[in-house]
């Protein structure tokens, strides 16, 4: 599995290794001895698998308080994303900025997001599917958000917001400037 860092560092880009013939292929998406030895430590507790139907759905951006927060580790199965993480630690020289790659199901790739980062994604294609594996389990009350559009946070979004598909949860979190983040 390659590992590399994004222009945040705490955010990781992993590419997993695909071995096929004419059968199909076989893929090792996840060792943690492998990511163990690439300094990633993360005993993860929970998958969680996402279809958007719509190209243009948002989910996001999501994050849990401690002591409920979580690690993430997000791969698309169909279909494809731009996938986001805002550093949300403050103190952090790259609080308020992002991190963005476009996962697809083509490309085989993830990102890890880690503690102290809001996540979310625009799907690209209708019918996309992701799966994501958590450090810690969901808690309804440790579920918070931020404004996926909030201009101060400069992310170029693929589709322009008339496009977007949002929940009426992710269209009312609040901006940056809002927001009392519970990390560092």
């Amino acid at each position: 599995m390659r590992v590399e860092d994004s222009n945040i560092p705490a955010v990781k880009m992993l590419t997993p290794g695909k071995h096929g013939d004419r059968r199909g292929f076989f893929s090792e998406v996840y060792n943690k001895h492998s990511l163990a030895q690439a300094g990633i430590d993360i005993d993860f507790v929970q998958d969680n698998h996402s279809l958007s139907a719509e190209k243009g759905t948002v989910r996001g951006l999501h994050f849990q308080t401690p002591p409920f927060a979580q690690d993430k580790l997000v791969r698309v199965v169909r279909g494809a994303v731009f996938d986001v993480a805002v550093d949300l630690r403050r103190g952090s020289p790259t609080y308020g900025q992002h991190a963005s790659v476009v996962l697809s199901a083509e490309a085989w790739n993830q990102i890890l997001v880690p503690i102290g980062f809001a996540h979310g994604f625009m799907t690209l294609e209708p019918d996309t599917e992701v799966i994501y594996k958590v450090g810690n389990y969901y808690a309804p009350d440790h579920d918070k958000g931020l404004l996926w559009n909030d201009p101060v946070l400069g992310i170029a979004w693929p589709l322009p917001e008339p496009e977007a598909v949002l929940s009426d949860k992710d269209r009312g979190q609040p901006r940056l400037a809002e927001l009392v983040t519970p990390f560092g």
